[in-house]
């Protein structure tokens, strides 16, 4: 481990993205409403799928795990960020930055994965309905699901460890809100050609298969909506898919942008810019298309709050 041979200061500082005039006042206020809000909606959605019991099917199993990552996303940049700028102290330790860059990767592999499989259960429950219990049934969901887990952690621990090999002997000021792998890589004194090359054969495999399979899933999909003898049918699929598509879409364009560059090509505004927009706004978005705008976690969502007051009047 090359952290560098430091003897006055090893922490890392975080520029962040807001100075204090009163418009960036007022952006960072912004996120902070942005992070409330997924943070109460993610929340919610991982209490409401657990709690009722017609929605424990694969389906929503699989939002709640979406949810899940989101929550954990969120919490693992915005926190530090908002912490930074109260308190005017920017460093973060090393150990600090090792737990971001593990959690961080982690949770955007996964996710990555997640959504691959969540596009193969709609295909599945949309184009062979009669066959969905046996197709996507609960040891499957279980195994895909965990398999996101696993192979983000894995991706993870690969990055961690070749980010730990480098050498950090000039400036220590990272130009992100949160220890991004390549924003590193522009702090470092050691040739990192090979690492680079390791993060575009990572990308391939994160980012291009799982959208790939996302494609071709939702190709079948469109083609069997198309088919669709009912109105109705056609509509609620239609809708369905957009909804996914839309969040598919924000998640891997941005992913993409940061990741599958050339580290010649980047500007760090850009890259902040982008990286506030899929760690912070997106994990938001999620819960808001994907399942609050669904009309069985709505109903759950509403007897859950009648109940409440009901209580509230007779207590």
């Amino acid at each position: 481990m090359e952290w560098e041979n430091q003897t006055f200061n090893p922490d890392f500082i975080l520029m962040g993205i807001f100075n204090y005039t009163p418009t960036h006042i007022f952006l960072f206020s912004l996120v902070l409403g942005i992070f409330t809000m997924a943070l109460l909606a993610n929340t919610l959605m991982v209490l409401v799928i657990y709690l009722d019991t017609r929605l424990h099917t694969p389906m929503y199993f699989l939002l709640s795990q979406l949810s899940l990552m989101d929550l954990m996303v969120i919490c693992t940049t915005v926190p530090k960020m908002a912490h930074s700028y109260l308190s005017g102290r920017k460093s973060i330790s090393v150990a600090g930055c090792e737990a971001q860059i593990f959690l961080y990767v982690s949770l955007f592999g996964a996710e990555c994965f997640l959504l691959a499989v969540m596009a193969y259960d709609r295909y599945v429950a949309i184009c062979y309905p009669l066959q969905y219990h046996s197709l996507m049934n609960w040891k499957l969901c279980g195994l895909l699901a965990a398999s996101s887990w696993f192979l983000g952690a894995f991706d993870g621990i690969v990055e961690l460890a070749a980010t730990l090999s480098f050498s950090y002997c000039g400036s220590r000021e990272i130009a992100q809100f949160f220890c991004d792998v390549p924003a590193l890589l522009h702090l470092s004194c050691t040739d990192t050609s090979t690492f680079e090359t390791l993060i575009f054969i990572c990308c391939v495999v994160m980012l291009l298969l799982p959208l790939s399979l996302i494609i071709i899933s939702y190709t079948r999909v469109i083609i069997t909506v198309i088919r669709m003898s009912s109105g109705e049918g056609r509509h609620k699929a239609f809708t369905t898919c957009t909804s996914h598509l839309i969040v598919v879409g924000m998640y891997y364009g941005a992913a993409m942008f940061i990741y599958m560059r050339p580290n010649s090509n980047r500007s760090p505004t850009q890259d902040k810019m982008v990286s506030t927009f899929y760690t912070i706004l997106t994990p938001m978005l999620n819960p808001l298309i994907y399942s609050l705008r669904n009309k069985d976690v709505a109903k759950t969502f509403s007897k859950i709050l009648g109940k409440r007051k009901f209580r509230e009047q007779i207590g």
